[in-house]
């Protein structure tokens, strides 16, 4: 399935049901008076959030939504039935904004429902304007328009860890290595053309979800690239691990590309470059173990890096154990301090 991040939608509320003109006329019931019912109430339109679902993809078919009217009132104080209401599944994470004024209308964190367009109110029939004065009323009012709208869909992947680094610094190795994702792997740039979200099992209950995302290169918040387009998925995770290729002889230093990575998150938003940061030196099994550790400490001390540090290969699976019960750690005071 395509990986869809955005989506347009147009959604309507039901109408509702008109009123009902009727009088009663029935044998040896003199003075019957009057007995329209009420109409019923339009159907309201709900987004429901779903973690079944990590794409926007299922609206490329569907982008028009309308929920069913309220049935008209009748004779013998009948009131029509209403409309049903829909509700249509999107994946947890997604903001929902009004086409036309730019409002945030919704974001939906969990699997909650979150009303879009509400139904029309139903209309009176004229049992309701009978009175000592009017005792024959013809009156009645009609159903409510239900509302309509244009929805923008944005999707931002809930996960809390994400991935961040240049191409081929490693990234979808190791959510592979990790955890059952299967991001493309191969010794080319912008092999990963959507992001990926895998479950890491740490032990026992313990888990987390770590993301991937499409490398990042310079003028990715300008829109060179696909890191424009994803970018706005690291906003939602609470740890961000910066992978660094130490291994291989490429044209950018580990320094260089760590400035590039940052300067990119500081222009597409500080919230992002201010999340905590840890930094993940990648290919260790290219190099002697005393080789990768020194090159670490050096790139750490060429760009006066002062938190947390990690050297891994998650070909040959080094350092994992290590990387990962530091991540649950974290984590779980995540949690303590929340609660």
């Amino acid at each position: 399935m395509k990986f869809v991040d955005e989506a347009s939608l147009t959604i309507r509320g039901g109408d509702g049901g008109h009123g009902c003109v009727s009088f009663r006329r029935e044998k040896f019931i003199p003075r019957g008076g009057p007995d329209g019912g009420d109409g019923g109430d339009g159907g309201s339109v709900f987004l429901r959030g779903s973690h079944h679902l990590n794409t926007l993809s299922d609206f490329r078919a569907q982008r028009h939504f309308q929920a069913p009217r309220g049935q008209d009132g009748s004779g013998r104080n009948r009131t029509g039935a209403s409309g049903e209401d829909i509700y249509i599944d999107v994946p947890v994470g997604t903001l929902v904004h009004d086409a036309g004024t730019g409002e945030l209308i919704a974001d939906i964190t969990s699997e909650a429902d979150a009303l879009v367009a509400r139904g029309g109110f139903h209309g009176l029939g004229n049992a309701r304007f009978k009175s000592s004065t009017n005792r024959s009323p013809r009156q009645f009012t009609e159903g409510g328009k239900g509302e309509e709208r244009m929805l923008n869909l944005q999707l931002k992947l809930m996960a809390d860890v994400g991935l961040l680094g240049l191409p081929n610094a490693g990234k979808s190795t190791l959510i592979r290595a990790v955890s059952e994702a299967t991001p493309r792997v191969a010794d080319y740039p912008f092999t990963t053309l959507h992001p990926y979200l895998g479950v890491v099992n740490v032990g026992g209950y313990r888990r987390f979800v770590m993301a991937d995302i499409p490398g990042i290169i310079e003028g990715a918040a300008e829109g060179a690239g696909l890191g424009l387009q994803f970018l706005r998925h690291l906003s939602r995770t609470r740890l961000l691990l910066h992978l660094v290729d130490l291994g291989s002889g490429t044209d950018v230093s580990p320094a260089e590309s760590i400035r590039q990575v940052e300067g990119e998150l500081q222009r597409f938003r500080d919230a992002v470059f201010l999340q905590p940061r840890w930094l993940v030196g990648t290919k260790a099994d290219l190099m002697a173990a005393e080789e990768g550790a020194a090159r670490l400490d050096e790139l750490c001390e060429t760009i006066g890096w002062a938190g947390p540090r990690f050297l891994i290969s998650a070909v040959a699976r080094q350092g994992l154990e290590a990387l990962l019960q530091a991540v649950d750690q974290f984590m779980e005071q995540q949690c303590e301090r929340a609660a």
